[in-house]
């Protein structure tokens, strides 16, 4: 199935649209108090509703900001656009709030166990949240993480499908089996992500009520192993559920109808499908995109991710698309990969890993394969400085964490001065938007408040070069020139142009 996919896509000259893939990501964070506890102040009042927010949104708890950027072919973009939303959230939050830079929440105890479990404003997930607190507990959920979203050019699936009609009756079929692959291959090499992004070494007071014996030291990636964001060893759920698409398709339909599983939502596998509203849908409708999470926070960046990172991720992406699996022992070698996965996210992370070569021969087929694919400079530098990280287990976030901790194995300190600086750093800029510096202050605040209500915003140029802004609000979409946005009130414009947008009840333009 899908042979010579490489060369096809060599032959095709589709190699430029594949880079140009579509990447969207979401980050999770908690907000927390000057002091790193958990905050008591409530979701950020001058943001639009969540129920329909496109940009920021909660997670299991009212503390677990989410910020979701659009998908783009650009990894400036995708970052840009993360960088604004994160001022905006920044800017927006209440008394002394700020974001901790970990995964692994700060010190927990029982009265914020408590203040979690009462207070809840998302009544249409109530029973859901209720459902998980009960099964998992408190602290498990308010994990958090990166997770990267990632589509195939539809021009590049129609032009490989005309090679492989043959196989595939419908173009629906040919684009489940690439994203399908995908995904396996994404499984199966788990445990690299785990060993270069793997952030969570430890945890801290209250997350525990015993810490297990396999984290009495720090560790690679508590999140990414067993005792993290992981289905329960009861669910039966594991990595043998990535076999085949129809396997994937009647087990996971299997434990939601025998009440393993609440829903597809309580799959916490390392790859879910995207696309299809319903999973029995998969099959006819498609799947139109992947969502990998598996990425702890990176805590030495604000945003949560840097920028070498998505470059990796994205021929990740493309590797997992073009290397073949094998059928037969696809089974056996999903199993090898959870046990590899474990392995390493458990290691001490100032030691090597146990899969060094293994990371040495990936690393140099991946960079064979960029030069193949004619991959840019940035592409082939993210590679290079990433392959040097797996024989130098020091240069691993984790490894850096290490040296964070006091002589309590706590990163209480670290956390606490981190998110105070990060902070700092985003309310003190001289440009309210730093990541659009080309557009007026009026454009600015245009865009920020426009923001914090819930409506999607581009800026893109005309044929003239001008910045367009296209701010669209339940599927009415308006242009305006962002040289010729008037001194009117950002909120007053914004209703003006969106009459049937829900206002917050507060004083709109305070952040502004």
């Amino acid at each position: 199935m899908l042979d010579n996919l490489l060369n096809v896509i060599k032959t095709e000259g589709v190699s430029e649209q594949l880079y140009h893939g579509l990447v969207g990501v979401e980050v999770e964070e908690n907000r927390v108090d000057k002091k790193g506890q958990l905050s008591r102040e409530p979701h950020p009042q001058m943001l639009g509703s969540r129920s329909f927010h496109p940009y920021l949104q909660t997670d299991y708890a009212e503390t677990q900001a989410e910020l979701i950027t659009d998908p783009n072919p650009n990894i400036g973009g995708v970052l840009d656009q993360l960088d604004t939303l994160q001022t905006v959230l920044y800017r927006s939050l209440q008394g002394e709030d700020r974001i901790w830079p970990l995964s692994m929440p700060p010190r927990v105890t029982a009265s914020d166990v408590d203040y979690i479990k009462a207070h809840f404003n998302r009544p249409a997930y109530a029973d859901y949240r209720d459902y998980l607190t009960k099964k998992y507990g408190v602290c498990p959920k308010i994990m958090t993480g990166v997770h990267l979203n990632y589509s195939i050019p539809d021009p590049v699936i129609n032009r490989l499908y005309a090679h492989y009609e043959n196989e595939f009756s419908r173009v629906t079929d040919f684009r489940n089996a690439l994203y399908f692959r995908m995904a396996q291959n994404l499984v199966l090499n788990r445990w690299l992500i785990t060993y270069l992004f793997g952030a969570s070494p430890v945890a801290e007071k209250g997350f525990f009520d015993t810490v297990p014996e396999g984290l009495s030291h720090p560790v690679r990636s508590i999140r990414n192993s067993h005792f993290g964001y992981a289905n329960l060893p009861d669910d039966g759920v594991d990595a043998t559920i990535y076999q085949s698409l129809p396997h994937f398709i009647d087990r996971l339909s299997d434990l939601i109808a025998t009440k393993k599983l609440y829903s597809r939502a309580e799959f916490y596998g390392p790859v879910r499908l995207r696309g299809a509203d319903r999973l029995n849908e998969l099959s006819t409708k498609g799947v139109r995109y992947l969502e990998f999470r598996c990425l702890d926070l990176m805590p030495f960046r604000s945003n949560g991710i840097s920028r070498h990172a998505l470059y990796l991720m994205k021929l990740l992406f493309i590797y997992a698309l073009v290397t073949p699996v094998d059928d037969e022992q696809i089974v056996a070698k999903l199993e090898q990969a959870e046990q590899d996965n474990e392995r390493v996210a458990l290691e001490d992370p100032m030691q090597a890993t146990f899969k060094a070569a293994d990371g040495q021969r990936f690393f140099k087929r991946l960079h064979e394969l960029a030069v193949e694919l004619k991959a840019h400079s940035e592409l082939i530098n993210a590679i290079d400085d990433f392959a040097e990280v797996i024989t130098h287990p020091e240069l691993t976030p984790a490894a850096k964490l290490v040296s964070h901790l006091d002589d309590q194995n706590s990163l209480m300190t670290f956390g606490v001065q981190q998110a105070t600086a990060w902070k700092a750093q985003r309310v003190g800029t001289e440009d309210l938007l730093p990541r659009m510096p080309r557009l007026s202050a009026n454009a600015q605040e245009l865009i920020f408040r426009a923001v914090q209500l819930g409506i999607r915003y581009y800026a893109v140029r005309d044929e003239h070069g001008a910045i367009m802004l296209m701010l669209t609000f339940n599927s009415i979409t308006q242009v305006i020139e962002a040289d010729r946005v008037s001194d009117e009130p950002a909120t007053e414009y914004l209703k003006r142009m969106f009459p049937d947008l829900p206002l917050p009840d507060v004083n709109s333009d305070r952040a502004i």
